[in-house]
This record gives structure tokens, C-alpha cells and sequence, in this order.
């Protein structure tokens, strides 16, 4: 098998609007089918309905599979039939595999024509699972494309992708693919969608057309199509990561962040901010919190002169999008604290982790991964370049130990998922650099003659140098000094400060960098 299997979703667009998603989502997040499937959502126009049955079909001929899901309405007209009930026919005239599955059970009162199109699906023979809520939706709808895809291909998920794919199914809150009406697609922040669906697609920002910007968004499951009204809503999730202020629609997307002067509590932090945003956003501005509230200090190694933090950056991101995608949406009357005490960072999220995850478990790094809103985690992992399969935890751990300090603590308390850093103290010293901090590497400083090695540590010493100091140091010609100079500038290691006689040599703006921003 070559590529992907194309799945075209059909079902009557408002009354199933929750559980489309809910497929695109499965199939866009599950370690194995994202992998052999792409699901097709076909979203029409009702001003043209002819129009739209003509493009639809059109849809639904470029696909391998016709999934179908069946409520209670029988949806839009095109001629004699609903265009659903047209899908499936056309499907069944070009010998696409046809997966039904109904809501509700035989009892449930249905439309004329629903019913009519059931007692089809009846007389064909084709079998069809029944479910009664998206749980249920979720592990048939896995288990006839696993099916599916073994039978035709011979192609049979892992066990560790089967144990995760159990595992977020059951965890999988319903929060993050409701389909709202409150948000369209053109107040969201389409910067921050574009900078996600680049990151998710390895593409560059600038090279995404609007419509490749929309689509990508309701490939992800972050907008949805109200055929009524011809408008695009942001979804739940997409709201949380693209909303300008996410908190107007749902409270409990902030951040509240304090910092204290001491090592407890108190009702005067010396610095406190309600953070809201895009959650993307949200979590830089949650690292930059922490970054002014810890302390910098400056070390020399070798020939760089660093600015060193507190904390390792990455296992803070880490935890903040941990929290961010699997934190209990649930709870609307609870929002992510973030804590900085003198001796300690501490992260509290909302919710226990999902079953069966345990805190024991987490402290032994024996589990296997499950989200509690995969669109979220994905998204989030595209956003800010984290592995999304994997321990974060045990990334978070190796982070900690690579800086010099001790490995997070994990707990729960009043109902919160709490992570803690525990910081230097008092022995700031004990603070590592990581080796892909020094900006003056191996490489670099073997094109370094001795001079210019013996200029650079002066600068880290002094704060700068000039030509005059180099001649009279070295005892070399004045053109021999300048081309010394010349190439740490070029190299980004000194820049000019000044002019004419008085140019002096300092660090250059390169040198002096931090490595705070994503990679």
C-alpha cells in the first residue's frame, strides 16, 4: 500500500456535526490510522444545492472508503433523495467499502426518509455497528478501519499503538470537539493558526494561501461548517488555541501566575499576572513569567560568556503544554496556576491524570501515553516542537538532571495534577551549561588562531578590546591586528563599538544570546 486510504465522512452536517469531528479527529490523532488514513469532510453550500451534490460526488469519487454515520434527520434535499442518502448510493455504484454506523437503537424514532435509507442498508446486506455516544462512535468506528486495513493490506497495528489507542479513547473528554457558534473563523488569530498548520505540514508560514490556512485548520479539527449559515465557527479546540481571548467563551482558559518573595505564599506577590491568549501564546508568555521572576547569572566557559537560567526552559515548556493539553476542560471554575517561589517552580493543572494512569505510575515512568484531548496535544506538540508520543515526563526529568538540579516532584492536591522544580537554592553554582549553548563550539574555535583566542577571553574579561591593545599585546603589525578582528566579527563574535580611533571590540549580540524561544 502506497499513501493514504481517503475516508469520506458522511452524515447529515448539523444534527452529527459533533461526532464528524469526533472521526476526523480519531483517524487525525491515532498513532496508527493517521498514519494509512486521511479523513475528507465534505462541507456544502446550501444557496447551490445541485451545485453541491455535483462537487460532493465529485468528493466522494477521489476517496477508497465511505464511512456513514446515521441519526434521526435525513438532512438536505437533492432531488429525490438527501444528499446523504445520494452519497451512499453513489458509493455503492462504484464499489467503495461502506462502514455504517447508527445512533441510538432500533426504538429511536427517526425520520421518514432516515428510515427509508436504513431499510436500504438493511436489503443490501452491509453490516453496521450501532454506538450511543462518542466513546462508542470512536472504538467502532477504529475497529472496522483496523479491520479494514488488514484485510486489504495485510497492514495490523502495533500493540503499543493498540494499548494507546484504548487508552486516549477512553480518557478522550468530549470537551475539545464541540461544535460552537460562537467564534468564526475570521476573528480567530490566523497568525497563530498559521504558524501551527506550517509547523504541522513542514512548511514555511508564507507559503500557505488562505484556503490552504482553513483547510488545515479543518483537517485538525479546530473549525467546523455551519451549512445554515455558510460560516465557519472555530471548534472548542479550536477556540482554546486560536481564539484571541479564549477566557471569553470559556473562564477556565488562563493562566494565573504569581511570584513570591520567599519560599510560602503570601496575599503580596512581588509579581502576579492573569495570562491570556491563544494557548500557544499563553504558554511563551507563562516562560518569559518565569524568566524575569528567576535569577540570570552570568559564567564564563571557555571562550563564552553566557547568560545562564534558573530553570531549564524546555522542561518548563514541557510541563506548561503537558498542563495546557491535559488539564480538565471540564472544569470551567478552575484555571492553571503557575507558582515561583525562591527555592522552587510548581505547576498545578486541573483534573487526576486520566485512567489508567496513575501517580504511581508517572514516578516510575511506567505507563503508556494517553491524552485526554489528543487534538489539543497534537496541535500544541505541532506549535511548540515537542514530541507528542513519549513520556514528557521523562523528558522533564532528563531536562532537569542535564542543568544540575534534582528531577520534578509529581502530586496531586485538592484535585490538581501538580509538577514542581526544585531549584538551586542557594548553590547557584551547581547550574550546568548545555553544550549546545556555547556558541563558541569546537568547530568555531578550531578556525581561531592564538591570538584571537587570547583577544576573546580579554573581551570576557574586560568587556572589549581595541587594535591598539592587540598590536602592543601581540607585538603584530597593525593589518595583522584588523584581519584578527575582522574575522570575530564575521563569525558573530565581536562587534564595532564606535569609530575612527576609538572603535573598541565587545561581545557581539549573537554571543550574548539565550536559547528561551521555541526550536
Amino acid at each position: 500500500m502506497t499513501g493514504s486510504l481517503r475516508i469520506f465522512v458522511s452524515s447529515v452536517q448539523k444534527e452529527l456535526e459533533d461526532e464528524r469531528v469526533i472521526v476526523q479527529n480519531l483517524v487525525g490523532t491515532d498513532p496508527f490510522l493517521r498514519v494509512h488514513c486521511l479523513p475528507v469532510l465534505y462541507e456544502f453550500e446550501p444557496a447551490s444545492s445541485a451545485r453541491a451534490m455535483d462537487d460532493c460526488l465529485s468528493a466522494l469519487d477521489g476517496c477508497n472508503v465511505y464511512l456513514l454515520i446515521v441519526g434521526t434527520e435525513y438532512g438536505a434535499m437533492a432531488g429525490d433523495f438527501s444528499i446523504t442518502h445520494t452519497e451512499f448510493r453513489r458509493a455503492k455504484q462504484s464499489g467503495l467499502p461502506v462502514l455504517a454506523f447508527i445512533k441510538g437503537d432500533r426504538g429511536l424514532k427517526r425520520e421518514e426518509g432516515t428510515a427509508a435509507l436504513l431499510a436500504e442498508l438493511d436489503a443490501d446486506g452491509l453490516k453496521y455497528k450501532r454506538f450511543n455516544n462518542v466513546i462508542e462512535l470512536q472504538k467502532e468506528v477504529r475497529a472496522a478501519l483496523v479491520k479494514l486495513l488488514k484485510d486489504r493490506f495485510g497492514i495490523v497495528p502495533t500493540s503499543d499503538e493498540d494499548r494507546i489507542a484504548e487508552q486516549t479513547i477512553e480518557a478522550t473528554s468530549a470537551f475539545e470537539s464541540r461544535s460552537l457558534d460562537r467564534v468564526k473563523w475570521k476573528d480567530l488569530d490566523l497568525e497563530v493558526a498559521r504558524r501551527m498548520i506550517a509547523s504541522a505540514e513542514k512548511r514555511k508560514p508564507e507559503q500557505l494561501a488562505d484556503e490552504d490556512l482553513l483547510a488545515g485548520a479543518a483537517l485538525r479539527g479546530l473549525v467546523w461548517h455551519d451549512p445554515a449559515s455558510g460560516e465557519h465557527y472555530a471548534t472548542a479546540a479550536g477556540i482554546v488555541l486560536l481564539a484571541k481571548d479564549p477566557s471569553a467563551v470559556f473562564p477556565q482558559c488562563r493562566i494565573l501566575a504569581d511570584a513570591y518573595r520567599s519560599t510560602e505564599p503570601d496575599g503580596d506577590p512581588r509579581d502576579h499576572e492573569d495570562i491570556r491568549g491563544p494557548m500557544p501564546l499563553a504558554i511563551e508568555r507563562a516562560i518569559d513569567f518565569i524568566d524575569r521572576n528567576t535569577r540570570h547569572p552570568m559564567r564564563i566557559v571557555g571562550l563564552n560568556r553566557l547568560r545562564l537560567d534558573e530553570y531549564p526552559v524546555d522542561g518548563l515548556r514541557e510541563a506548561l503544554v503537558n498542563a495546557a493539553a491535559h488539564r480538565q476542560y471540564e472544569d470551567a471554575g478552575r484555571k492553571i496556576l503557575l507558582e515561583v517561589f525562591a527555592d522552587r517552580v510548581v505547576l498545578s493543572s486541573p483534573g487526576l491524570p486520566p485512567k489508567p494512569i496513575t501517580l504511581a505510575s508517572l514516578r516510575k515512568g511506567k505507563y503508556r501515553p494517553c491524552s485526554r484531548n489528543p487534538v489539543l496535544a497534537q496541535c500544541l506538540s505541532y506549535f511548540h516542537r515537542i514530541e507528542e508520543r513519549g513520556s514528557g515526563f521523562r523528558r522533564m526529568r532528563e531536562h532537569m538532571l542535564n542543568h544540575g538540579l534534582d528531577q520534578p516532584l509529581l502530586s496531586t492536591e485538592m484535585g490538581y495534577f501538580q509538577v514542581t522544580f526544585p531549584g538551586p537554592g542557594e548553590n547557584i553554582e551547581r547550574l550546568r551549561v548545555p553544550e549546545r549553548r556555547l556558541l563558541v563550539t569546537q568547530a568555531i574555535e578550531a578556525q581561531l588562531n592564538d591570538r584571537q583566542k587570547q583577544i576573546m577571553k580579554q573581551v570576557l574579561e574586560s568587556g572589549s578590546v581595541t587594535r591598539r591593545w592587540c598590536v602592543s599585546q601581540f607585538q603584530i603589525a597593525n593589518d595583522t591586528a584588523g584581519r584578527d578582528l575582522k574575522q570575530l566579527r564575521e563569525l558573530g563574535l565581536l562587534i564595532a563599538e564606535g569609530k575612527g580611533r576609538s572603535v573598541r571590540y565587545a561581545i557581539g549580540t549573537t554571543f550574548e544570546s539565550t536559547d528561551n524561544q521555541p526550536t
